[in-house]
């Protein structure tokens, strides 16, 4: 393999999560606390597996750990443990809250970052910061039980744990020698002023599939000391393998199996279980670990005294080499894959000067990278249980996820968070592709036909959510993602397009997008409901629920989605009938039921009932009650600002290519003027010549973006709120039999327990929606040219062309990320020193003041800041 692009190269060699894919960053960092190990009665998954039961469980249905990889079936689990000598438990796992624990919902409590990786891993690093001093697990759940709704998250650094820089910075770091040759490097730097000692414990282990009780999965693989030497790995699914370990102290074994008489009082199945190593470092128990150096979890074992300002570091080497010498070429491995990184990254980053900016960026892609992981959930054995388990409660079988037994996942995907969401999530999913078509496009489009898969998508077309309840829907937004990963792949191979993908994935959309039309759109009049759509508390109400007042809900963000979804369709279908005219059909008919929802929009049915409110010059939801009656609610939200992403622009080049499709246009643009009047300019010549569809005529798009762009609204200094800064001091109120509902502004964290609390919509900063918001600003400045202007922000006196204005909300965007004119970066919120130039990636952002809030390390869709920084800085 050539030096030059070598990365490139390892990716074209082969387009699954095979050869140098097969081993990665796949384990989970929290498998507790999940749906899928949950077997309680009552359904409480949060309560059935807590941390303290994890190191004594063995799981069902994965395996987690502190910077851990796994072969791409994760049969085989490496990971590390920590002992500081003063805690009552190994650190084999990282800490959090659940969300019954913590004022805001489920939260980590660690400081960790994942600050590099290549697309096949061959080479990754992550950092962790460890507290010297006695981790305060307790003071963490008393000190949250004690808080409000009202009052910020406990955080670790409120602790003080770090205020004497007592801790150490341990780098876990990973360089592949061949496919199956995996180099780890553990380097200990002591922060403090003072020595302190620690036990590294780099850990190997099998998942646990032979106590299920069925014939298939009998097996029982084992691993074996050999001196003080290596580790013998043995597996018949993965093959042999030796773990060579660099001067150890000794060698650690116990089973991957459950303490029962820790756990219940019961006996135990083996007499070395699960939790043994910590038994023997922590509590001396010499009799929890097998002396005959066989099992099915073992741990190399080093512990030291790090002098104040000391390093350390410690080598392995997993291979399924037999090696004499395992670390003569150790460094020479290392320093070629992090060269080939480099030169990975640099070819990525063209045009990007700033080294902070490019190490943002590079940061944020090594987060989606850390964040794949295997997940394994096969719903009809989940409901069925084991044959050498008990039996699950009845009540399973008409409960959480009962109507999708054909669900059927085993698979390598991308995850928001790896703590804090531990599951895929669908329309997070599809946000996460685009940086991800970057790094590895074929990766990004397996992540997008996996899910459209039989064994995913429902036989009724529905696209699973997520695993507390695949049957929640969320927002229609993957032909959108199919047509960015489309354009980003052509970008890439030279102006080729997949076309191939995108049939395949069409045809699968086509089902979800009927499903849509059947289920979602109540009247049958083109006007969409569907729910909370990912939106949690955006609502007066739980939009997902049965309405208080009785009667349903007709939604501006439903709607809107909607017309966005038959646009992307639209596209896809011009797109593939270049090659295959056939498929002109297909754009024809998702032009007119673009034209219809359009309409819809306008004037539902025929009592001229409306959505846009000519008084606010605003998108609302309608509530329609049980009476007949109809009302506007008038919340100023995002569910408003949706409709702006139902924009497409065509050019005559394209028309005149699919002769069939244009002549259909032209029939319903002259036979039906009513839908073509609705639509913003489809008939007057643009920039070169373009044609432009989009649901918000001129002046509509005019005063969506004046609200938009206004401070006093919805535009902050660190990018769009997702409610307007208005109801701050003007609340709205819904009065009806049962009360009054408020909706506030509320630019944290949530005030309220709708959807756990764990999220909130009333006023923070979230990427995903923002980045629509400039995709759909790009494609009207693709239209309009620079002569069309708009006032940024509105009142200023400004006035710029759309792509100028759009650049302004990008800039506020990262914004939150660099150091501001005091030099404090806002989304640490004074605490940016701890961070050195380590980055976190937030789920969501203050409204006002920038600070990161919800899940710290959703680097998923908080990964478009790598996009929008290539967008700022990377010349054509």
């Amino acid at each position: 393999m050539s030096h030059k692009g070598a990365e490139r190269e390892r990716l074209s060699l082969r387009n699954d999560n095979k050869g140098w894919k097969k081993w990665g960053p796949y384990l989970t960092e929290r498998q507790w606390g999940t749906v899928r190990e949950d077997y309680s009665a009552n359904g409480n998954a949060w309560e059935t597996i807590s941390h303290d039961v994890a190191r004594s469980k063995a799981y069902r249905w994965g395996e987690e750990g502190i910077g851990g990889i796994s072969d791409n079936k994760q049969h085989v689990c490496f990971a590390f443990s920590f002992w500081n000598h003063r805690d009552h438990i190994l650190k084999e796992r990282f800490f959090g809250l659940t969300g019954n624990e913590s004022n805001h919902g489920e939260d980590v409590k660690e400081l960790y970052y994942y600050q590099d990786s290549t697309p096949t891993h061959s080479y990754q690093k992550m950092l962790y910061k460890y507290p010297q001093q006695t981790y305060p697990y307790q003071k963490l759940i008393d000190e949250s039980k004690k808080r409000t709704r009202l009052e910020p998250e406990y955080e670790l650094m409120d602790t003080g744990i770090f205020a004497n820089n007592e801790f150490f910075d341990i780098s876990m770091e990973y360089a592949k020698g061949d496919e199956q040759d995996i180099l780890i490097q553990i380097t200990v730097v002591n922060r403090s002023k003072v020595a302190a000692p620690i036990t590294v414990l780099p850990t190997i282990w099998y998942r646990n599939t032979w106590c299920w009780g069925y014939e298939k999965y009998n097996y029982k693989p084992m691993l074996t000391g050999v001196g003080h030497s290596f580790i013998e790995v043995d597996h018949r699914v993965v093959g042999r393998f030796k773990l060579y370990a660099e001067d150890p102290d000794e060698f650690l074994f116990c089973d991957n199996e459950t303490n029962f008489e820790r756990l219940h009082g019961s006996p135990n199945l083996s007499h070395f279980t699960k939790d043994g190593i910590n038994d023997y470092i922590v509590n001396k128990h010499k009799h929890a670990v097998n002396p005959n150096h066989i099992g099915t979890k073992a741990s190399v074992k080093y512990a030291d005294k790090i002098p104040a300002g000391g390093t350390k570091v410690y080598r392995l080497r997993l291979t399924n080499l037999t090696l004499r010498e395992p670390f003569v070429d150790f460094d020479q491995i290392f320093d070629q894959r992090k060269r080939e990184a480099d030169e990975f990254y640099t070819e990525l980053q063209p045009g990007i000067q700033d080294e902070n900016l490019k190490n943002l960026q590079r940061q944020a892609y090594a987060g989606m990278l850390w964040t794949k992981q295997w997940y394994y959930y096969n719903v009809f054995e989940w409901i069925k249980g084991d044959p050498a388990m008990p039996k699950p409660d009845a009540s399973r079988k008409i409960g959480r996820n009962n109507t999708w037994r054909h669900m059927y996942a085993a698979n390598i995907l991308s995850m928001p968070d790896k703590w804090e969401y531990p599951w895929f999530a669908a329309w997070d999913l599809a946000f996460h592709t685009l940086p991800l078509a970057r790094l590895d496009p074929d990766f990004a489009k397996r992540q997008l036909a996996v899910i459209l898969r039989e064994y995913y998508m429902h036989p009724n077309g529905q696209i699973p959510a997520y695993e507390w309840s695949f049957s929640d829907v969320n927002p229609p937004v993957h032909a959108w993602a199919t047509w960015k990963v489309y354009e980003i792949d052509k970008e890439m191979n030279g102006g080729k397009g997949d076309v191939v993908f995108l049939e395949r994935i069409f045809h699968k959309l086509l089902l979800n997008f009927t499903w849509w039309v059947n289920l979602k759109d109540e009247g049958g009049d083109n006007i969409f409901g569907g729910g909370f759509l990912g939106m949690d508390n955006i609502g007066v109400f739980d939009r997902s629920a049965q309405l208080p007042t009785g009667g349903h809900l007709e939604q501006a963000d439903g709607t809107g989605w909607m017309a966005m979804y038959s646009l992307n369709m639209l596209r896809i279908a011009c797109e593939i009938a270049i090659e295959n005219p056939v498929y002109q059909d297909m754009a024809s008919k998702f032009f007119e039921h673009f034209l219809h929802i359009a309409g819809a929009m306008q004037t539902i049915g025929g009592d001229k009932l409306n959505l846009w409110d000519e008084d606010d010059q605003f998108y609302y939801d309608m509530l329609h009650k049980q009476d007949g009656s109809a009302e506007l609610l008038k919340v100023r939200s995002m569910v408003g600002l949706i409709p702006l992403f139902a924009v497409e622009v065509l050019t005559s080049e394209m028309l005149e290519k699919l002769p069939a499709f244009k002549r259909r246009v032209e029939w319903v643009l002259n036979n039906r003027p009513d839908l073509a009047g609705l639509i913003s300019r489809w008939y007057e010549p643009g920039k070169g010549e373009t044609r432009l569809l989009s649901i918000l005529r001129g002046h509509r798009m005019k005063m969506i973006m004046k609200r938009m762009f206004d401070e006093t609204e919805f535009l902050s200094d660190f990018g769009i709120r997702s409610l307007s800064k208005h109801h701050k001091e003007h609340p709205y109120k819904f009065a009806f039999d049962g009360g009054t509902l408020q909706v506030d502004y509320t630019p944290a964290e949530s005030t309220g327990s709708m959807f756990g609390g764990n999220s909130n919509w009333r006023g923070p900063i979230w990427f995903p929606m923002n980045y629509l918001i400039l995709d759909s600003l790009s494609k009207f400045s693709e239209y309009y040219g620079t002569d069309y202007e708009v006032e940024f922000p509105t009142n200023s006196g400004e006035m710029m062309n759309i792509k100028d204005a759009a650049e302004g909300v990008s800039r506020r965007l990262l914004a939150m990320f660099i150091p501001n004119e005091k030099g404090v970066i806002p989304m640490y919120d004074g605490h940016e020193k701890l961070h050195d130039d380590s980055h976190l990636f937030f789920e969501y952002f203050d409204g006002d003041t920038g600070k990161g809030l919800g899940a710290n390390h959703q680097t998923g869709w908080t990964g478009l800041i790598a996009e929008i920084i290539r967008q700022l800085h990377t010349k054509s």
